[in-house]
């Protein structure tokens, strides 16, 4: 039994915390509905596994009663618009709760509900600048470089989104209510940094200038090394003892070394281990490091195949896995699903039809067939066709 079957999950359409919150609910088992605008083609969110779409008009005056009756079926609402939007469209979590008083209304943005921030656009890079985090990352003498978006939007954001929903459902299971979530992604970023905002406060670390503590490239052992084939190699030798291990198998000698946290040799010892990685190729220092406490692994591309594309569900449990990621036949010794083993997803597949299942949804929801054609034929409902799915394919 997948652990999350049964619970039923609205997600508004929106960018990447909320598409990724749902995502993680229906890889264990959530039935995900998402509700995209109607607007022509294919949605370009690609974080849609096990999801289903139902095409609505957000601006069409129908629109309400569709989106209140899919609501007042859900167990959870995943709502992606700045604060006051789904109050404006009289669908917000005072409005809802009244409705279905077990609703868990999880709540994603970028500065929360309320604060100096929380009616401005922004992105990751905004959230995690004014967390403080981004001032912490990047070189020596260089300007902050952010991680992508991923600190905000995917762990400040969509999982923390998750991590409250499951806390609400299993409030949920004590009290019969649901409640409000506001999982703001300044917030949640900020929380996911605690060790370095309190090694900070301590004066254990982070004290010195940006680039120049232990975990911020700072020191010899925690760094990128170039190969001699233009590859890398990453050094994470922060215990004496793996460092040991790291110095002997780089073929040198530790009592000719300065001490490991000498700050003050750092940068010459970042110069010497620079000369001995361009020493070899990356494939060379694999048949060195690989096996050895050393702390030091290849810097591979995904496109290497070292984890599965996309990425197998997380974390793996032993009685109540999540689902494929395809319907695969691959099979365990014992005849059970093999949940490790994921075959290669096209564009394609990943690609959700805004509206695919539009009309089994309504089905579901107790429109009969002549409710659903005229909903379509008001344009209150999108339902994808197989001819604007091959126009989207020709355009891959």
């Amino acid at each position: 039994m997948y652990p999350l079957k049964g619970i039923k999950v609205i997600e508004i359409a929106g960018l990447a915390p909320g598409p990724f919150a749902g995502m993680v609910l229906a890889d264990f088992g959530a039935d995900v509905i998402r509700v995209d605008n109607l607007l022509p083609g294919t949605s370009i969110d690609v974080l849609t596994r096990h999801k289903r779409s139902i095409a609505i008009d957000f601006k069409h005056p129908q629109r309400y009663q569709l989106i209140k009756r899919l609501i007042c079926t859900a167990d959870v609402l995943i709502d992606t618009f700045r604060p006051g939007v789904m109050e404006k469209l009289k669908l917000g979590p005072e409005c809802m709760r009244k409705e279905n008083n077990k609703l868990i209304y999880a709540r994603i943005s970028g500065f929360g509900q309320n604060g100096k921030y929380s009616n401005m656009a922004g992105h990751d890079i905004n959230y995690i600048a004014v967390s403080g985090i981004l001032s912490m990352l990047g070189r020596q003498n260089e300007k902050p470089t952010f991680p992508l978006n991923l600190l905000a939007d995917f762990a400040g954001g969509g999982i923390v989104c998750v991590l409250g929903i499951l806390l609400a459902l299993l409030h949920r299971n004590r009290t019969g209510n649901g409640q409000v979530i506001d999982a703001g992604m300044t917030q949640g970023v900020s929380y996911i940094s605690t060790f370095p905002y309190m090694l900070k406060q301590a004066n254990l670390h982070f004290i010195n200038p940006r680039g120049k503590n232990a975990l911020d490239g700072g020191a010899h052992f925690y760094q990128v090394y170039e190969t001699k084939d233009g590859k890398h190699m990453a050094v994470g030798a922060l215990e004496p003892q793996f460092y040991k291990t790291l110095v002997v198998l780089l073929n040198l000698a530790p009592e000719s070394l300065p001490e490991q946290y000498d700050t003050s040799s750092w940068p010459q010892m970042k110069t010497l281990f620079t000369s001995v990685f361009l020493s070899k190729t990356r494939a060379e220092w694999c048949e060195i490091f690989d096996g050895k406490d050393a702390c030091v692994t290849p810097v591979v591309g995904i496109e290497e195949g070292v984890v599965t594309i996309p990425p197998a569900p997380a974390p793996i449990l032993s009685d109540s896995p999540a689902l494929c990621t395809r319907r695969d036949k691959s099979k365990n010794d014992d005849g059970s699903a093999d949940i490790t083993k994921h075959n290669e997803i096209t564009a394609e597949e990943l690609l959700l039809p805004r509206g695919r299942d539009s009309k089994s949804i309504l089905k579901e929801l107790g429109y009969a067939d002549e409710e659903i054609d005229e909903f379509v034929n008001r344009g209150v409902v999108g339902i994808a066709t197989k001819e604007n799915k091959d126009n989207f394919k020709s355009k891959l």
